[in-house]
C-alpha cells in the first residue's frame, strides 16, 4: 500500500514538472537562427564584418526585438518583423539591399528549412 502511494505521488510530481516547464518555455518566446554574411552590411548604426552571426528575436511578429550575436556577444540591435514564406526555404539566404549612398544594409533572413523570413527595419 505504501508503495502505492509513493507511485502516485511521483506520478504527480512528474506531472507538475512536465507543465512547468512546458509553460516557461512557451512565455519565453524566444527565436534564433544563424546566417553568414559574405560582405560587410550594416544593421542600424553598427558595420558588422563579413563572417557567422547568431540571431535572437521576440515579441510580437509584425514588431519583434532583434540581436545579433557574434561569439555570444551582442553586436548589434534592431527592429524587425516576421514574414511568412509561402514555403520552407530550401537553405539559409541573406538578402543585403543597397541604398543611395551606396551603404549596404542588412534587409532579411531566410532560414534553412523555415517557413518565415526575419526582415530587419521597417
Amino acid at each position: 500500500m505504501k508503495s502505492l502511494q509513493y507511485l502516485a505521488s511521483f506520478a504527480i510530481l512528474a506531472v507538475v514538472l512536465s507543465t512547468s516547464s512546458f509553460a516557461k518555455d512557451k512565455d519565453k518566446d524566444t527565436h534564433s537562427g544563424s546566417f553568414t554574411l559574405s560582405d560587410t552590411a550594416r544593421v542600424g548604426s553598427t558595420e558588422l564584418a563579413p563572417g557567422s552571426y547568431k540571431v535572437e528575436w521576440n515579441g510580437p511578429a509584425n514588431n519583434v526585438n532583434v540581436n545579433i550575436l557574434q561569439a555570444g556577444k551582442t553586436v548589434a540591435t534592431a527592429q524587425g518583423h516576421i514574414e511568412s514564406l509561402p514555403q520552407r526555404a530550401p537553405y539559409g539566404a541573406v538578402t543585403v539591399k543597397t541604398l543611395d549612398d551606396n551603404t549596404k544594409v542588412l534587409d532579411e533572413i531566410e532560414f534553412n528549412n523555415r517557413s518565415e523570413a526575419l526582415q530587419i527595419g521597417e
